[in-house]
C-alpha cells in the first residue's frame, strides 16, 4: 500500500522518496547552522527562543513547498492563495533578523528544487561572512548608545547647561525629548548619547548631579522605541 502511495507521489511532483528525505535533511541540518550563527551574533542583546527555532523549520518548510510544487503551475497558484491568506501578527524585526530569514528561504528554495550543493556552498559561505563581520564589528558604533534622562527645575535653561558635560563625557549626543512633570514644576530631558569608551559614567552622573540638584538621572542602555 506505502509503494503505491510513494509512487503517486512520485509521478506528481517528479522527485522521488530518497531525494526528498535528503532534501529535508540538508534543509534541517543547513537551517540549524544558520540558527546557531543567529545566536552567536547576537551579543548585543539576547537573542529569541522564538525566532532561532524558527530559522531551523524555516528552510525545512519552504523545501517541502517546493516539492509539493514541482513542476504543475496549477499547484503552485493553488498554494500561493491558500498562504497569502496566512497573516503575521509578530513584530518586524530588525534588518539583520530579516536578512536570517531571507538566507533560510533561499536555502529552502535551493533544496527543495535540487540544488543541494548550492544551497550547501551558499549558506556556509554567508554564515561565513555574518561570523566575520560579526568580529570585525563592522558598521558598529565605537561607543554605546544609551538613552539619558534627566529630571531639573523648571527654573534651570536646560538648552545649554549641560553641553560641556556631554561634550567632555560623550563622542555625540542629541536632546530627543522634554516633557513636564509634576504640574509643571519639574522637566524631564531625554537624550540619545554615545558614551566614549575610556570615560567613568559615574564620574559622568555625579557632574550631572550637581548641575540638575540632585533630582532624579537615568542612563539606560537599549531602551524602547516608544521611549521617544
Amino acid at each position: 500500500m506505502f509503494d503505491s502511495i510513494f509512487t503517486t507521489a512520485d509521478a506528481e511532483t517528479g522527485v522521488s522518496l530518497p531525494g526528498m528525505l535528503i532534501a529535508l535533511g540538508v534543509s534541517f541540518v543547513l537551517g540549524l547552522a544558520i540558527s546557531l550563527v543567529y545566536i552567536k551574533t547576537q551579543k548585543n542583546r539576547q537573542p529569541s527562543e522564538s525566532f532561532a527555532l524558527t530559522l531551523v523549520i524555516l528552510p525545512v518548510v519552504i523545501s517541502v513547498i517546493i516539492l509539493l510544487v514541482g513542476n504543475n503551475v496549477a499547484r503552485a497558484f493553488s498554494l500561493a492563495g491558500a498562504f497569502s491568506i496566512i497573516r503575521f501578527r509578530s513584530a518586524p524585526g530588525n534588518p539583520k533578523d530579516i536578512t536570517y530569514v531571507l538566507l533560510c528561504m533561499a536555502v529552502g528554495l535551493a533544496t527543495g528544487m535540487g540544488f543541494v550543493a548550492y544551497a550547501v556552498v551558499v549558506a556556509l559561505i554567508l554564515c561565513a561572512i555574518m561570523l566575520l563581520l560579526e568580529l570585525t564589528k563592522f558598521g558598529q558604533s565605537k561607543g554605546q548608545v544609551k538613552t539619558l534622562k534627566i529630571t531639573i527645575p523648571e527654573d534651570l535653561n536646560y538648552e545649554h547647561s549641560f553641553d560641556d558635560i556631554l561634550a567632555e563625557y560623550t563622542q555625540s549626543s542629541t536632546l530627543r525629548k522634554v516633557r513636564t512633570m509634576s504640574l509643571g514644576s519639574l522637566f524631564e530631558l531625554s537624550y540619545s548619547v554615545t558614551m566614549k569608551n575610556d570615560v567613568s559614567e559615574k564620574a559622568f552622573l555625579d557632574e550631572i548631579r550637581s548641575r540638575n540638584g540632585n533630582l532624579n538621572i537615568n542612563l539606560v542602555l537599549d531602551a524602547p522605541s516608544d521611549e521617544f
